[in-house]
């Protein structure tokens, strides 16, 4: 969405000040003194929105690399639904886009092997940096592993959970045979058009908390490219977007958002919730009344027209 008389007020300044980020700083010591059933009322997420876009508008977007194990466990437990459907002995194809330093994917394996014992999982992990693939790769973690600022990484882990993935010595933890087969890991740039073309249809393709670090034209291209890669009948997951681009290009493609656990999987990440509207990769509250709004608030879709996917990406 273009807001180009904002814009220009976002970037203002007057005598080496910005009137935009006084004004943000105001409403934010406000912001954090007011009750939260205040904050909760209909009124108050329209005034969030127009502050969550000033503090897009301003913001000096950049890759991160914090993450933590088990990050949003309902939307792991809808995949853990999904993949009951598959055929007993059967190969699940699954893509991990932006995968950083590897949490996800072994959060990923832990939760289908656990369930789904019989399977044969082949999972494809991708990410642009060659360092961050290694430390991936190799498996082997602290708890300051995580680049988000006093969290460990495995904070969101129980004690048994722990036992089950890792094997412990100290404080490292190092990721259990079981979990690191059938990985490939791939250096790889999820905009590239080539990428289908190097990993293959995928039953799952995952692209969480990466592209709203995107400015939103070039988030809009990559996700018209990554939905390339799934299988018709597939499931693609992506949360951590800028919703106006999600929606857009699921409207534009005809994804259909799968309902089951919509609003558990939405709120299901607390680190980005309580960031709302103050950090541009913040996620503003369900809201019922949204035009589109199961569409808006879908992290996960099935895709069903491969057809529409090449002609979709061509037009991004």
């Amino acid at each position: 969405m273009s807001h180009p008389i904002l814009t220009k007020a976002a970037r203002l300044e007057v005598l080496g000040k910005s009137p935009a980020s006084l004004y943000l700083r105001l409403n934010k010591r406000i912001w954090e003194q007011l009750p939260s059933r205040v904050r909760d009322l209909s009124s108050l997420h329209s005034y969030g929105a127009w502050l969550h876009t000033l503090v897009c508008l301003r913001a000096r977007r950049k890759q991160s690399f914090g993450t933590f194990f088990l990050r949003n466990r309902p939307a792991l437990e809808l995949m853990r639904r999904l993949v009951r459907q598959r055929d007993h002995g059967s190969t699940l194809r699954i893509a991990v886009l932006g995968c950083s330093i590897g949490a996800e994917v072994y959060s990923i394996l832990w939760t289908i092997r656990s369930a789904r014992p019989d399977l044969k999982v082949l999972l494809d992990a991708v990410d642009i940096s060659k360092e961050i693939l290694n430390f991936a790769e190799k498996g082997t973690y602290t708890p300051d592993s995580s680049q988000l600022v006093g969290a460990s990484i495995f904070e969101r882990l129980t004690e048994a959970e722990m036992a089950e993935m890792f094997e412990l010595e100290g404080d490292r933890a190092t990721v259990k045979s079981w979990l690191r087969e059938g990985i490939t890991w791939h250096l790889g740039d999820a905009a590239d058009p080539e990428l289908m073309n190097i990993l293959g249809p995928q039953d799952m393709v995952v692209a969480s908390n990466f592209l709203c670090h995107m400015p939103r034209a070039d988030a809009e291209k990559c996700l018209r490219n990554i939905a390339r890669l799934v299988s018709p009948g597939g499931y693609l997951f992506v949360s951590g977007v800028d919703l106006e681009v999600r929606t857009k290009v699921a409207l534009d493609l005809g994804w259909q958002p799968v309902s089951e656990l919509i609003k558990e999987i939405h709120n299901g990440d607390s680190s980005v919730r309580a960031d709302w509207p103050w950090q541009w990769w913040g996620l503003e509250p369900l809201n019922r009344k949204r035009p589109h709004w199961q569409t808006r608030y879908a992290a996960v879709f099935r895709i069903c027209s491969p057809e529409r996917q090449r002609a979709g990406s061509q037009e991004g």
